[in-house]
């Protein structure tokens, strides 16, 4: 409650137009408590529930050492197998010299990474699940070898087909920030390859790797559809996966709040140190041009590298692959009267969640807009971690603290679904507020003094800012909406028995060995995902070329 007073106050000091009784600046700190809401209260309920508090008795039992080191190990593997694999193809991706096809490989990196879970887990099964396309041959390799995906060869697989295309892109991003100088002072110098990497590109990439390895850590740490999914019994159970049978299973509510606070103490330990690393910009597609190589360029190299990224494009794709057969369930009946529902639950949820994100993330922005324009920096950085405060918290551990909160109060199997669209759209408020800061900064730095002298008012102000902000909206928007079509997470906890959404559906036929329904509802959901993905950035690119765009060295 402090933190509202203080916030409340420091809106005191920006005078805007009336709206009714309030201010429009007024409103926009208004939203501040708001988003604050949802935490305090989840916190509010991981205290206690009708005398019933956490078992602290249960951190010195053998189950939960066992969970705390099993979560622990598959997330220092996953980490550091993601950042190592990732360091080659990133280096040779930004040898290569073919800007065409960096874009598409980075495009697909991103997708990768931003895909729904359950599509990656499902094609996975599919692959090298029991019946699968390469677990012939895998076996045929080693005699009496019987590969089983499940338990943690299937969850490392899964974390590595996610974060590792996030890893390439970082390690690509920072390596291409190298100054041409570098590179032409090296060629001067005459060092040989392993000199350049030495002194060049090896700093670089540790500032950079180690910022990933713990972000990737702290992701997963909190995996939960993976481990759902592949963990195959309680030998491969992670503190969020225990989170959830602990209330859900057994409704041992004394456990899930031991095992809660567990999660939220160790993971947002985790985060706020690797943080302070430094935020890794994943979102970005820009790929800067380099006029100097890295490397001298010869038709053979160029060739091996190319034929290496292909060989590691196909290699990611492989799980998507292998969902393609199930196509042929389009044409019947019974899958689209299993699918269509839970599809529209889905793109109906992403929708509402992406467009209560957005405005959530807009008006979080205002405040800051004001206080930077008045050179406060010490509130701006105080406004920001309100803002994407929710990076802290794993969204099981809100929703648990949501759950025990709400359970006497409110009937969920009834208003469950409402719950799932406010959680979704206050967890996904920090991407949106990451994708549009940048670009608002850029329009006050640029715009605000001439909007001043020309008197604009509220309205007319408003139609230059959109016309300069849409392209980042509308990319953030496809960003928020397929994280939000894809949880899995929030629905487990507090979606109702008789509804489902596209991916619970897929966990339920993959949970049951309907492994063909299943895939056709993974590509189902991966069409969805890609569409809205390339649909919504070909309106934005669109947008961005035949708006004004400002000169970039105009001054502040």
């Amino acid at each position: 409650m402090a933190v509202i007073c203080s916030i409340m106050t420091l809106g005191k000091t920006s005078p805007a137009k009336k709206i009714g009784l309030f201010s429009l600046s007024q409103l926009c700190w208004l939203s501040y408590p708001v988003t604050l809401l949802v935490t305090l209260l989840a916190f509010y309920g991981l205290m206690s529930f009708e005398g019933d508090s956490a078992d602290w008795q249960l951190l010195t039992d053998s189950y939960f050492l066992g969970v705390l080191g099993f979560t622990l190990k598959q997330s220092t593997i996953s980490s550091f197998a993601s950042v190592l694999f990732a360091i080659p193809i990133a280096r040779a991706l930004n040898q290569l010299n073919a800007q065409r096809f960096k874009n598409i490989f980075l495009g697909l990196c991103l997708l990768c990474f931003v895909i729904p879970t359950l599509v990656v887990v499902t094609g996975l099964v599919a692959l090298l699940g029991r019946s699968g396309w390469l677990t012939p041959y895998i076996e045929s390799l080693v005699e009496d070898y019987s590969w089983n995906l499940y338990g943690l060869n299937g969850i490392l697989l899964a974390h590595l087909f996610m974060n590792m295309p996030f890893a390439i892109r970082i390690i690509h991003q920072q390596l291409a920030t190298i100054p041409d100088t570098s590179w032409r002072l090296a060629k001067q110098l005459k060092l040989s390859p392993w000199q350049r990497f030495v002194i060049i590109e090896k700093p670089v990439i540790q500032s950079a790797g180690l910022m990933l390895f713990g972000f990737i850590f702290v992701l997963c740490f909190n995996s939960f559809a993976v481990v759902l999914a592949l963990g195959g019994g309680p030998q491969s159970t992670t503190l969020e996966v225990a989170v959830y049978q602990a209330l859900k299973y057994d409704f041992n509510i004394s456990e899930a709040l031991t095992l809660a606070w567990s999660q939220l103490l160790i993971a947002g330990g985790l985060y706020a140190c690797f943080s302070a690393m430094g935020t890794p910009v994943w979102q970005s597609h820009e790929v800067i041009n380099q006029t100097t190589r890295p490397y001298p360029l010869t038709s053979q190299g160029s060739r091996l590298r190319l034929l290496a990224l292909c060989g590691m494009g196909i290699l990611l794709l492989l799980p998507y692959v292998a969902l393609l057969p199930s196509i042929s369930l389009f044409f019947t009946a019974d899958i689209w009267r299993l699918v269509m529902q839970p599809l529209l639950l889905s793109i109906g949820l992403g929708m509402t969640s992406a467009s209560i994100s957005l405005v959530m993330a807009y008006t979080l922005l205002q405040p800051i807009r004001s206080q930077l324009k008045q050179k406060r920096s010490m509130r701006v950085k105080l406004l920001e971690q309100v803002a994407t405060h929710q990076l802290f918290a794993p969204a099981m551990v809100i929703s648990v603290g949501l759950f025990v909160f709400l359970l006497p109060r409110v009937d969920l199997d009834r208003w469950g679904i409402i719950v799932v669209i406010l959680l979704n759209s206050a967890v996904l408020v920090p991407f949106a507020f990451q994708k549009l800061k940048p670009r608002l900064i850029q329009f006050d730095q640029q715009y605000d003094r001439l909007c001043l002298s020309l008197k604009l008012n509220t309205w007319e102000r408003w139609k230059i800012e959109w016309a300069f902000i849409r392209p980042s909206f509308i990319s953030a928007a496809s960003l928020v909406f397929v994280l939000a079509a894809g949880d899995v997470a929030i629905f487990a906890i507090f979606g109702p028995s008789d509804w489902s959404t596209l991916p619970w559906l897929i966990y339920s036929l993959a949970g049951t060995y309907r492994i063909p329904e299943a895939s056709a509802a993974s590509l189902l959901l991966l069409l969805v995902c890609a569409g809205a993905l390339w649909l919504l950035q070909l309106v934005a690119n669109r947008t961005a070329i035949s708006s004004v765009e400002p000169s970039t060295d105009a001054e502040p």
